[in-house]
């Protein structure tokens, strides 16, 4: 029988999770009501988000901190690049933030991180410093045409699959690694019907990409803040965990391609 490790071992403590956001921050705002409301179910925290850190000075990061006595971190990348005289394009000085990032995180002791709307792109000093979460606008269990690839990947996935013709959309989260929507995968959300109002021409670029935005826009509210907490709360459980090849596994049972919140409720 294998050798199973979690991700984390409740009886060693609360997790400690740190939210990583560059906008609004919603993601971040459901996993805090999550956290409160199982407070307030158990009577003890299941996971604490301990610090906020955000890399743009616009963001609503200060309102969240507020509003949940929060620590907050803001280091802008804009302003770190112009500092530097150097395009963001620059992945060596990405490192460099990184590595700035992770310094800054370090009191807090934190063992995952949520993106919740990061969008600075993680490099490896970020990446092997903490456990990343991230939520994707799209089910990556579906394979790519290629061996090892996956099917709606990128910063335009809800739109490729309405232009594909696809009738239901899911969210998942999966582990950050260094390949973009490429990580091991933890939960899938339920399906999501796909709406096209009426009168709109998917042919239209314009037109489809403001279907897109709708269905992306209620995505997040019924994938999106239904599986992240969930995710956050069931590595804090104990209930993820990996086996010496790394393979995730949730209770014991191997999840190659996760698992899918339908299934877990049925």
């Amino acid at each position: 029988m294998k050798k199973l490790r979690a991700l984390h071992d409740p009886r060693k403590g609360t997790l400690r999770i740190v939210g990583l956001m560059s906008g609004s921050g919603t993601n971040l705002r459901k996993i805090l009501e999550h956290q409160e409301k199982l407070r307030s179910e158990e009577g003890k925290y299941i996971y604490q988000m301990v610090a906020i850190f955000s890399d743009n000075w616009q963001s609503k990061a200060p309102e969240i901190g507020k509003d949940y006595d929060i620590p907050v971190i803001i280091h802008d990348i804009g302003s770190f690049y112009q500092k530097l005289n150097a395009p963001r394009t620059d992945l060596k000085l990405r490192e460099k933030f990184d590595r700035m990032t992770v310094d800054m995180l370090k009191p807090f002791k934190a063992k995952v991180v949520a993106y919740g709307g990061y969008m600075s792109l993680a490099t490896k000093p970020l990446i092997q410093a903490f456990t990343g979460v991230n939520v994707h606008p799209a089910d990556l269990s579906v394979p790519g045409e290629k061996k090892g690839t996956r099917k709606w990947t990128g910063g335009h996935a809800v739109r490729d699959q309405i232009q594909a013709g696809e009738k239901f959309l899911r969210s998942t989260t999966h582990l950050i690694e260094p390949a973009c929507d490429m990580g091991r995968i933890f939960l899938i959300s339920k399906p999501m019907p796909v709406q096209v109002p009426e009168g709109i021409y998917l042919s239209d670029k314009t037109q489809l990409q403001k279907v897109a935005d709708l269905n992306q826009e209620r995505l997040k509210q019924f994938g999106d803040w239904e599986i992240f907490p969930k995710t956050i709360e069931f590595i804090a459980r104990g209930y993820f965990q990996t086996d010496s090849s790394g393979k995730f596994y949730f209770k014991g049972k191997p999840i190659p391609n996760g698992i899918k919140l339908d299934e877990l409720e049925n």
